[in-house]
This record gives C-alpha cells, sequence and structure tokens, in this order.
C-alpha cells in the first residue's frame, strides 16, 4: 500500500539562513517557493535524491523541546558514499560535525551536524 517516501517537512524560524544552509551550501535543489501572507509564512520545496524536503518558514516557531529525544522527528539523514570528502565540505563552509563513527547496526560510518535552528542532520554511508 504505502510506496516510498514521498516528503520531509521542517520548521524552519529564518528564511535567509534556511535557504542559504539547505539551498547554497548543502546544494538541495529549489524547486518551487511560495510565500503564503495570509499565514505570513514562506514554503520551500527542495530535492534530496527523489525525495522532496518542505522548508516551512514562520515567524517565531516553538523551540525544539529536547535534543532530539522530543516524540516526532529524530532527525534526516543523508546518504553519501563516501563520509570523509563530505565532512571535509561542510568544515569547508564552517559546518561543524561530530566526530565520525560506526553505526553499530549497520556498520556503516556516520556522523550528525545541524541546521540553523538546531536540527540533527546526519551522514550515513
Amino acid at each position: 500500500m504505502l510506496g516510498k517516501l514521498h516528503h520531509v517537512a521542517i520548521i524552519c524560524s529564518d528564511y535567509r539562513a534556511a535557504k542559504e544552509f539547505y539551498v547554497e551550501k548543502l546544494g538541495l535543489p529549489l524547486t518551487r517557493e511560495v510565500y503564503r501572507p495570509e499565514r505570513r509564512d514562506y514554503i520551500l520545496t527542495l530535492l534530496a535524491g527523489d525525495v522532496e524536503v518542505e522548508l516551512f518558514i514562520v515567524e517565531n516557531p516553538p523551540q525544539r523541546v529536547t535534543n532530539p529525544e522530543a516524540r516526532g522527528l529524530r532527525h534526516l539523514a543523508f546518504h553519501v558514499e563516501d563520509i570523509e570528502p563530505v565532512v571535509a565540505w561542510l568544515g569547508g563552509m564552517g559546518i561543524e560535525t561530530e566526530p565520525v563513527r560506526v553505526d553499530p547496526f549497520t556498520n556503516k560510518r556516520m556522523t550528525f551536524f545541524r541546521d540553523p535552528d538546531g536540527l540533527p542532520l546526519e551522514l550515513h554511508e
């Protein structure tokens, strides 16, 4: 009944910071941008492979409750073929990553970094 994942939606607090981070730094292609005056928010639709990432940019959204163990979305993971060059690429843009470690379940290398609002993002081989 259910097919592949269609999209993931992220609430962001700063239009410029979110667009710079996800589009300019991470290089996710922007496929649609809509401003909704009745809600005073933006929706940016990006592509991560064949999955859409929707950024909802709203004024003063509530803070994330805990890090990252609140009920709901824990983190987003991006697949990479080789983690080291991606970590170096992120570092070159001033994006800090945690030390690379091995996922005990998949035996693949992984690390985490954060978006401008503190959402945990993962790189996973």
